[in-house]
C-alpha cells in the first residue's frame, strides 16, 4: 500500500496468493501475517500491535486514521481488536477480486447442485 495525494493504493496479491498456494496454503500465511501483527500478551491485534508491527508487511505508510478505519471495518465484535477469525474475514473482504471469484464459485456449486437435485 502507498499513499499518493491523501489516497491510499491497494494493491490486491490474494488471488494471486490463492493461484499460487490453495486455498490451504493462503490460510496458512494469513495466520502467519496475524501472528506477526498481534499483541503478544492478549493475543489479537489491537490499534498499538498493528501500528508498531505493520512495517513488516510494507504497511509503514499508512495513517493512524487508515489503520483505525482497518480495525474498525474488521472489528465485528466491537471489542476494538481483531481476533484471527476477524482478521481473516477482513483480508477476503478488502480482496474485491477474491470475492468475485467466491461468488462465481458459489454459483457454480449451487447451479451443480440444482442439476444434480431429483424430484
Amino acid at each position: 500500500m502507498a499513499t499518493n495525494n491523501n489516497e491510499s493504493q491497494f494493491h490486491d496479491f490474494l488471488p494471486l496468493m490463492v493461484d499460487k498456494l490453495g486455498g490451504d496454503g493462503l490460510i496458512d500465511e494469513m495466520c502467519k501475517g496475524f501472528q506477526l501483527l498481534m499483541d503478544r500478551d492478549k493475543g489479537v491485534i489491537t490499534f498499538d500491535s498493528l501500528k508498531k508491527n505493520s512495517t513488516f508487511l510494507g504497511l509503514q505508510d499508512l495513517s493512524d486514521a487508515d489503520l483505525w478505519s482497518m480495525l474498525k471495518e474488521g472489528d465485528f465484535d466491537g471489542d476494538g481488536a481483531l481476533s484471527q477469525m476477524e482478521f481473516c474475514v477482513l483480508m477476503f473482504r478488502l480482496s474485491p477480486d477474491l470475492m468475485n471469484q467466491s461468488e462465481f464459485l458459489l454459483e457454480q456449486a449451487l447451479e451443480q447442485e440444482f442439476d444434480n437435485f431429483q424430484y
